[in-house]
């Protein structure tokens, strides 16, 4: 089966709709530097990046980051350290041309003190790349638009009832977000198992998550999910129920004991089956990696 490259995404609520007023030339934040992770709510973190015309941002574990698609989504061009030393395949569905225009414009302004410095034209340059990042975003890397990137590429657009199983229910950026997009494509009908809580509306406080929760967390509706469906999800899997399967975290362990997961690896048609690698590093090895549909973020 096919090997597909994927990218994380963000939910189109993310996105504001009118470029905000600049104050500075470059955000104070600083990826690595712990010292300027200052905001303790999503409000108050975005209004960082909307208030500014530039935010670094840099490869960490992986090339891939929800940094990026936060300042993009803000209204702030990233200035991205190294990006031409990304692998084609990797960050394959991210505008790395329109992060390298930007990479030059950053150069071009970073030693301006103040946004009053810019010229009306070199203001509006800027203004004009934000733009086209922004609709890139939107067009393109929307949670929405990534699910049925995965649809697409899997053949998968005539599903109608899908099973998205997880080993572990903590911060998964890669499976958390693809989820987030099914769920706004499918609702109930795409089931999540077990239930990744944080995706949902409710009133706890997600502050303890990785990242606080900001961007992922907290956006689907409760009642898009019918919770029934945990207590005969094992006789479901077995009358085949479910016309689409999809493992969102494969090197992250795969739920039930291996009986069940072997009688779904070897009884659904290879077709049917989704693998999601959201990992930092990609383990090639994974037993029936090849068997069937993947998704790697780091490919």
């Amino acid at each position: 089966m096919p090997v597909f490259p994927i990218t994380f995404s963000i939910h189109e609520s993310k996105i504001i709709n009118e470029i905000p007023i600049k104050t500075k030339i470059v955000s104070s934040i600083i990826p690595n530097n712990t010292c300027t992770y200052t905001y303790n709510t999503e409000e108050e973190y975005y209004n960082e990046y909307k208030s500014s015309l530039f935010a670094l941002t840099m490869k960490k574990a992986g090339w891939d980051c929800m940094r990026h698609y936060e300042i993009i989504a803000n209204g702030c061009i990233p200035y991205f350290i190294d990006i031409e030393k990304c692998p084609e395949n990797t960050l394959a569905l991210f505008p790395k041309d329109l992060i390298i225009k930007g990479n030059n414009l950053y150069e071009k302004h970073k030693n301006k003190k103040n946004i009053n410095e810019l010229t009306i034209t070199e203001y509006n340059e800027c203004l004009n790349l934000i733009n086209k990042l922004v609709l890139y975003l939107r067009n393109n890397l929307t949670t929405k638009k990534i699910a049925n990137y995965v649809l697409e590429k899997s053949n998968s657009t005539n599903a109608k009832n899908i099973l998205f199983l997880s080993a572990r229910t903590d911060t998964d950026y890669l499976r958390c977000l693809i989820l987030t997009g099914f769920k706004e494509i499918f609702g109930a009908k795409c089931h999540d198992y077990p239930k990744i809580e944080h995706i949902y509306k409710n009133e706890d406080n997600y502050t303890n998550l990785y990242g606080r929760g900001f961007t992922y967390s907290k956006i689907i509706d409760k009642n898009e999910r019918n919770n029934d469906l945990d207590i005969t999800v094992i006789n479901d899997i077995y009358k085949h129920n479910y016309d689409l399967i999809i493992f969102g975290a494969c090197h992250r362990g795969l739920p039930f004991d291996d009986k069940i997961v072997e009688y779904i690896l070897f009884n659904y048609p290879q077709n049917k089956i989704i693998l999601l690698c959201g990992e930092d590093i990609h383990d090639c090895d994974h037993k029936h990696l090849n068997k069937y549909n993947i998704f790697i973020r780091e490919l």
